[in-house]
């Protein structure tokens, strides 16, 4: 059998996700199953065994596989990765300490942010120093280098960053004392600044790089025992990476880089919100991601999610920015919200509910799995308010313990509040709604964004069943609920091209720019793209290459992204370089400086494959219930399944609502709210005065109430 099937897998904080698609039919089937924690790749060796038998499909046929995991910053966060130590130029010891030296919260006296990743016994200096042009002031001291080297390993160092002075513009030195490394402990782990993140700002850079090699360990031995589990299988087909920008990669890549990964799975999902914006002629949304531990919050512009340089992980605070390691890595930007189906409601100190970010997640995850959680959760207080059938979870699959649920909203939130159980069940809906609204709306007011404009696309197990509810506090337009939601992550892994994203420092004021010095550094970055690509067989005309610049007034601190267009570049560019500025800079500050000197600073390339196409078509005689195909669209099968009473505070409390079969309706038809749509990996509740159409896709277009 040739090899005509890919195959997605998503590793969430609760569930697993995976999207087995037939190139040939366009015939897709969608698995859901709980994370094993402990070891992930086992939960992904079960799912894709079970999804394989289930489609009659020999694992030599899979001709491709691409995956997203949180692992590493799962690592960063648990500070579960190798014992790390830091090789840095004299004087520059403590800079991971210092920081930015300033205060994420001016008026907290006891502010803790999260320690270095290498302490500081296990960071080290060398004798060298380069200059800011990459000229060598003093020489590289090899023999005291030596000396250094032999005391950091008889610390018991797992892993090495190097990390020294303007590196990004010289990396000579670096990687001498990676060559020395070498010889003295040759399986040593080792990460040179100028390999990981070869750009100005030295605090950022060594954060990153001390970032990466931490997790390297870690994510080397995972990534090679899922090669060996799918190769145990029988699957011989090639494995991709996700990264955090949006693209995919080979293995050896995520070896070398993990840090590039620690967004993969969410980035997954923004980047199929992306792709649906455009099926669906969406000159905008707002990707609205929430899963069983977390959810997500990402503005779509042309079809394009926005892309930011740099992140923070383990924050100490999780809403205040400075509080985290930063990470100076391109990441689809988006906002992260302690709000999923597994969050933790409890009553605080003053008597006020909250909910999240502590989550029950997949082990031993809300009461009503019945695997021996004891805390209310919003899957808890969604099950009781009616939104989910107790029988038809996961299609069936898992049997929902509504009295579980019940007891332990009531224990823990309806008896110290006063409330019956349903009271307390629609307060934790109502606060978790709220908080993600709020999340959202502060996300897109710091983009400049009116979200009051963006049709809101919601995916994830527990999306559609509070989208209704955020759509309305955001006064959005619509709402977008796709087909298969709860699994649209592992989709959009499908869709993601191969791309890799390059950048160099290189401060040039554009009116005194020396032209043949950048066009040499775009030279650079797109042979060594076409080099990874071409080891996965994208050559030629398939590769595509996308410029920008980080550039800024001069004496300003900070940058704008701006593209660069192609060709070389000179001083005919000058103009076209200048108005693409100030188009950027107006965008995000509503005016530009007259009479101000522009300049670069960092030059970068994005080089990329084709994107990956999804085609739906006939699936064959695969039961519609699991298959995306046009059997499911063509189907007979009613689409109302029953009425059941739920939960709508506008209609005075529970409403016999009726529920229908996801798979039974067809493009055309229409559903009038109050009411609940069902498939097997997610719900979408639908309020009153809500008017739902079906399209082509099998999306459901929500009209909410004026």
């Amino acid at each position: 059998m040739p090899a005509t099937y890919r195959l997605g897998v998503d590793i969430g904080g609760t569930f697993t996700d995976l999207v087995l698609i037939d190139e040939a039919s366009g015939s897709v089937r969608v698995g859901k199953l709980l994370t094993t924690p402990k070891d992930p790749a086992q939960g992904v060796e079960t799912g894709i065994v079970r999804l394989l038998e289930e489609m009659g499909v020999p694992a030599r046929a899979v001709g491709s596989l691409i995956h997203g995991t949180t692992l590493a910053t799962n690592a960063l966060i648990e500070r579960k990765g190798a014992r790390t130590g830091l090789l840095t130029t004299r004087g520059f010891r403590d800079a991971l300490e210092i920081g930015r030296e300033g205060r994420y919260d001016m008026y907290d006296l006891f502010i803790d942010p999260p320690p270095p990743l290498a302490p500081r016994h296990l960071r080290r200096e060398v004798d060298e120093r380069l200059l800011a042009d990459g000229s060598v002031m003093t020489p590289l001291d090899e023999a005291g280098a030596r000396e250094v080297i032999r005391n950091l390993l008889g610390e018991g160092v797992e892993a090495v960053a190097i990390c020294l002075l303007h590196a990004y513009r010289n990396p000579a030195h670096e990687l001498r004392l990676a060559a020395l490394l070498g010889e003295m402990a040759p399986a040593l782990p080792v990460s040179c600044s100028s390999d990981v993140v070869p750009e100005i700002r030295e605090y950022e850079r060594a954060s990153t790089t001390v970032a990466n090699v931490y997790v390297m360990p870690l994510m080397a031995k995972y990534v090679e025992d899922l090669e060996r589990k799918l190769a145990d299988l029988g699957i011989v087909g090639q494995l991709y990476i996700m990264l955090s920008s949006g693209g995919i990669a080979l293995p050896e890549t995520a070896k070398r880089v993990p840090i590039r990964l620690v967004e993969s799975g969410p980035a997954a999902g923004a980047l199929a919100a992306g792709r649906a914006a455009k099926l669906a002629g969406e000159p905008r949304l707002l990707s609205f991601d929430m899963g069983g531990t977390t959810a997500k919050a990402c503005v779509i512009d042309g079809g394009e999610p926005l892309v930011a340089r740099e992140f923070e992980v383990a924050r100490a605070d999780r809403f205040k920015k400075g509080s985290g390691l930063p990470i100076r890595v391109p990441v689809i930007e988006m906002i992260e919200i302690g709000a999923g189906g597994g969050s933790i409601a409890r009553v605080d100190r003053l008597g006020l509910l909250k909910v999240g970010p502590e989550s029950a997640g997949a082990d031993p995850g809300p009461a009503c799995y019945a695997l021996g959680g004891r805390e209310p959760t919003v899957t808890d207080a969604d099950l009781l308010l009616g939104y989910l059938d107790p029988d038809f979870f996961l299609g069936g699959l898992m049997r929902l313990n509504v009295e579980a649920a019940r007891r332990a909203v009531g224990e823990r939130i309806a008896g110290p509040l006063g409330l019956d159980p349903i009271e307390a069940a629609w307060g934790i809906h109502r606060v978790v709604n709220e908080n993600m609204a709020a999340a959202a709306r502060i996300h897109g007011i710091e983009r400049g964004k009116d979200l009051r404009a963006y049709p809101l696309f919601a995916f994830g197990g527990a999306g559609p069943v509070h989208a209704w509810q955020v759509g309305k506090i955001l006064k959005v337009p619509r709402l977008l609920l796709p087909f298969g939601a709860g699994a649209i992550s592992a989709f959009g892994l499908l869709a993601a091209p191969l791309a890799f994203d390059f950048v160099r420092t290189a401060p040039q004021q554009l009116d005194q720019a020396e032209w043949e010095g950048v066009n040499r550094l775009y030279a650079e970055m797109e042979a060594e793209g076409r080099r990874i690509l071409a080891a996965a067989g994208v050559t030629g005309g398939a590769v595509g290459m996308r410029r920008t610049a980080e550039m800024r007034y001069v004496g300003q601190g900070h940058e704008v992204e701006v593209p660069v267009p192609p060709g070389r570049l000179g001083r005919e560019s000058l103009e076209t370089l200048t108005r693409n500025f100030e188009t950027a800079y107006r965008a995000l500050y509503g005016r530009t400086a007259q009479g101000v000197a522009i300049e670069a600073l960092n030059w970068r390339l994005v080089v990329s494959g084709p994107p990956r196409e999804i085609r739906m078509e006939d699936g064959g005689d695969t039961a519609p219930a699991q298959t995306v195909s046009d059997t499911a669209r063509r189907s007979t099968r009613p689409a109302l399944k029953r009425r059941r009473p739920a939960y709508f505070a506008e209609a005075g409390g529970f409403v016999e609502t009726p529920v229908y079969d996801r798979y039974g309706l067809a493009p055309g038809a229409t559903v009038e709210g109050p009411a609940i749509v069902e498939e097997r990996e997610s719900t979408a509740v639908i309020g009153p005065g809500c008017r739902v159409g079906v399209d082509e896709t099998l999306m459901l277009h929500v009209e909410l109430p004026l």
